[in-house]
């Protein structure tokens, strides 16, 4: 019998229905079922102790641009946390406690919300330090980490500004079932959202609503186009 075109379309189609009724299957790409929750990381066996050590980079030599007299770092605070919890984050509005360190450097109330945190098992640990005038020197903390809260935030003030801080968010310290043994970052300034000055001794201009916290790229820290960062964090394991 002469097989037309249309009669062997048809008879692939009957060849495939049969070989689904029959219990045939489409071959499946590898990996997990769709839907299926990711894997989890592995976690170091124990807890692990860090110093952390901030440097500023912000000089006037560095940043011309209209450097203010009097500058400093407020001092540090920060904590080792979980996933459910971090002291800012980008494209958030600042907490009370966010806005108030960034504008006064004070660390209340944030030191209230950091020991919520604590209390909901979200924290572990929180570290203070006093402030930085003499940039020759360096804010120095040391802050416990444990497989259930492996990661660190930290923020202190760029001061004087209207709301500007700088800092790390959510650095997680655990690597491959390890701890690491050290970790390096630069930090840019970041504005918090809370205040509309533009300048370093803008008078008071609270934001109303808060803003999201954003990296600041004013003049203040650009440089030949680039935004510059203005100190660097290092973790070192004890």
């Amino acid at each position: 019998m002469l097989r037309t075109p249309s009669t062997c379309l048809l008879f692939s189609i009957a060849l495939a229905l049969t070989a689904a009724a029959c219990g045939k299957e489409a071959p499946q790409t590898s990996g997990p079922p769709r839907g299926a929750p990711p894997a989890r990381q592995a976690m170091p066996a124990g807890p692990a102790e860090y110093r952390v050590v901030v440097k500023s980079t912000w000089t006037a030599r560095a940043f011309p641009s209209e450097y203010p007299s009097g500058a400093h770092f407020s001092g540090l605070i920060g904590a080792s946390h979980n996933a459910n919890y971090s002291i800012f984050a980008l494209g958030r509005r600042p907490s009370p406690g966010l806005e108030r360190l960034s504008e006064e450097g004070k660390h209340s109330p944030l030191s209230d919300e950091i020991r919520a945190a604590i209390e909901a098992g979200n924290a572990l640990e929180m570290f203070e330090t006093g402030g930085l005038k003499n940039f020759k020197d360096s804010l120095v903390a040391t802050v416990r980490v444990d497989p259930a809260h492996p990661m660190v935030s930290v923020v202190n003030m760029v001061a004087p500004s209207p709301d500007w801080f700088t800092g790390a968010s959510s650095v997680n310290l655990a690597e491959n079932g390890a701890w690491v043994t050290s970790r390096t970052l630069i930090l840019p300034a970041y504005d918090s959202g809370g205040d509309d000055g533009t300048t370093y001794k803008a008078a008071d201009r609270n934001t109303n609503p808060k803003k999201p916290t954003s990296r600041s790229a004013n003049r203040h820290f650009v440089v030949k186009g680039k935004v510059k960062p203005v100190a660097t964090i290092t973790f070192t394991k004890q």
